[in-house]
């Protein structure tokens, strides 16, 4: 039974890691604001927690489990209101959110055709 909950244990707290990971590449990666937020508000959530349920294999039934499972509350009612709080504060700092690539051209306009005839075909 012990290397059962070893091997939980460990799975749950390598998957974790690898998410908390990729959760820290996504804050380099992602274009703005609101992306790194909702990158590493979701999968840093995640990778906590089962960062926690490793760690909870790994106590038993004790008084650390009980920690742990406060500590796992905690986290689940505060990183998605921080999240909310800084997304909040980004919007009325002036931030806007990307909304599309500006850098891809827009398919219904024809690059060859004249500009008068573009403007007229998009109304």
């Amino acid at each position: 039974m012990d290397a059962v909950l070893n091997i939980l244990s460990w799975a749950s707290i390598l998957a974790g890691s690898g998410l908390c990971i990729i959760g820290a590449i996504g804050l380099i990666r992602l274009p703005d604001v609101f992306c790194r937020m909702h990158g590493a508000g979701i999968i840093d959530t995640l990778g906590i927690g089962l960062i926690i349920l490793g760690l909870a294999f790994q106590a038993g039934f004790t008084l650390v489990l009980a920690k742990l499972g406060m500590i796992v509350i905690f986290i689940l009612f505060t990183s998605p209101t921080a999240t909310h709080a800084l997304s909040r504060a980004a919007l009325h700092g002036g931030i806007k959110p990307i909304t599309s690539d500006s850098s891809a051209p827009d398919p219904t306009i024809d690059p060859t055709a004249d500009k008068t005839e573009a403007m007229s075909s998009k109304t």
